[in-house]
């Protein structure tokens, strides 16, 4: 069995990377989750810190978005939004995370009565105070939830029309079964006139066709999982003659039981077959680990090497939306390593 040694840590720890598929909501740690709830008020099914840490062990996509939306609850005022994109910032610094490009779920606190002039100042507070202390670069992705319907997403469309200039981007996630990339097809090409690039979430839980929809349907820049590629030997071609991106997940994959133990997962595979592949946290707090701890894991339990991992943290910038001459910087960093 691989087994990390120092000068692999050393290394993961040194590189510069980009993350590509980071649910801010997802990044809410338990004490935040308890102080919030505390603050507002809010009842929550969980007495300790521990009780809260104890319920993350699910086992599937929908009873982690269950609790998933349970703690987006407690964020409530502009205050709040800055602290959730602050910690995360912040964990950034610490990892080498030099850029991030990172989703958030409108419809989650929309729902609630929090529209778009609370969470967004609140979460470009964050972002400006990053890039003013330590230069940290952030876009954002504006999310779909897939599980409402197309109209509940064209109404999260016409409600960020203020706010676009902050926004890089449109995403699809949520439960995927089901829920097929087709279904957000007219809102993507909407999103596209309004000059926003597209990503979308397919290929985790869901089927290799629903790869293909995001690809053909929703005119996406990147794939966001696409482990369930390795099922369709044409679309693995595909996906390799394009170079299309895949933002691929470990820990979440391991967490969610899209593979039983982090010696199986396919990501090495997926890149010895010539894809884009890159390393992503997904949900840290709920997941069990942030960008280097997916790093670490990968080490530890499979056979990578240092060029591979090199690779992948090349292969964050090259999937990355940053300006040319912004990859072309980090590109020559990471290979001076």
């Amino acid at each position: 069995m691989p087994v990390e040694n120092a000068a692999t840590a050393e290394l993961i720890k040194s590189l510069p990377k980009a993350e590509l598929h980071l649910h801010i909501e997802g990044s809410l740690e338990p004490e935040l989750m308890m102080a919030l709830a505390a603050k507002h008020q809010v009842t929550l099914p969980y007495a300790t810190i521990d009780d809260v840490r104890r319920a993350y062990n699910f086992d599937n996509l929908q009873s982690f978005l269950d609790l998933y939306y349970l703690g987006a609850s407690v964020l409530r005022d502009e205050d709040d939004f800055y602290r959730l994109m602050w910690d995360y910032l912040c964990k950034c610094k610490e990892d080498n995370v030099v850029h991030a490009e990172i989703m958030f779920d409108p419809q989650t606190h929309t729902e609630r009565g929090i529209g778009f002039e609370v969470f967004m100042p609140g979460f470009m507070r964050a972002i400006a105070q990053a890039e003013k202390e330590w230069g940290q670069s952030t876009l954002l992705i504006m999310s779909f939830l897939r599980h409402l319907s197309e109209e509940s997403a064209f109404e999260t469309l016409e409600a960020a029309q203020p706010y676009l200039s902050m926004i890089t981007a449109v995403g699809l996630d949520s439960s995927e079964l089901g829920n097929p990339p087709q279904k957000f097809a007219q809102v993507f090409a909407k999103a596209k006139s309004l000059g926003l690039l597209r990503v979308a979430h397919a290929g985790e839980e869901g089927p290799a066709e629903y790869i293909w929809s995001a690809l053909n349907d929703l005119d996406v820049h990147r794939i966001d999982h696409g482990v369930r590629s390795v099922d369709d030997p044409a679309l693995m071609q595909t996906l390799a003659e394009k170079q299309m991106p895949l933002t691929v997940c470990p820990l979440s994959n391991i967490k969610l039981c899209v593979f039983s133990h982090m010696r199986e997962h396919n990501i090495l595979s997926l890149l010895d077959s010539g894809l884009l592949v890159t390393v992503n946290a997904d949900d840290p707090s709920y997941f069990g680990g942030y960008l280097n701890d997916n790093y670490h894991a990968l080490a530890a339990h499979l056979p990578i090497t240092p060029e591979q991992i090199k690779t992948l943290a090349a292969n964050s910038f090259k999937a990355s939306f940053l300006a040319q001459d912004k990859k072309a910087l980090w590109l020559a960093q990471v290979a001076a390593l």
